[in-house]
């Protein structure tokens, strides 16, 4: 098994993700209505997306509290932000929602923070030693 040995940055990025994932995922479950009203955007969608953020920030807080996290753990990371990112923009175009001009800029900057992660964690993943585990 391939693990890596976790230096600052990815440390930091890896913690800094967790906790703002799991703030932002209380934060949709607690105020979904407000928020509904306030951005336009469907309050269940605002829901899941809060429980979908605090099953992701326990993950990667584990991984965070790893002195040698799996590289492969961390790959999967990256790639769900990415995803997370590029379904956010997607979600903008297709017509699936209609937010209003607050809740586009919502869904950018919070798309924007979260493409910012996975190139930190991605930045700190290539700057890690490859270890081999037996």
């Amino acid at each position: 098994m391939n693990s890596i040995r976790s230096f600052t940055l990815l440390r930091g990025a890896l913690l800094a993700d967790a906790v703002s994932s799991g703030a932002m995922g209380l934060a949709l479950l607690a105020f979904a209505p407000a928020l509904e009203r306030l951005l336009q955007l469907p309050a269940g969608l605002l829901r899941e997306a809060g429980v979908v953020l605090l099953t992701f920030a326990a993950f990667v807080g584990f991984l965070a509290s790893r002195a040698q996290p799996p590289r492969g753990a961390v790959w999967t990371v990256i790639a769900i932000n990415a995803i997370w990112v590029i379904d956010s923009v997607l979600m903008l175009f297709t017509g699936w929602v209609e937010p209003n001009a607050l809740g586009i800029g919502f869904v950018l900057a919070q798309a924007g923070a979260v493409a910012v992660f996975a190139d930190l964690q991605y930045l700190g993943l290539r700057k890690s030693r490859s270890l081999a585990t037996g």
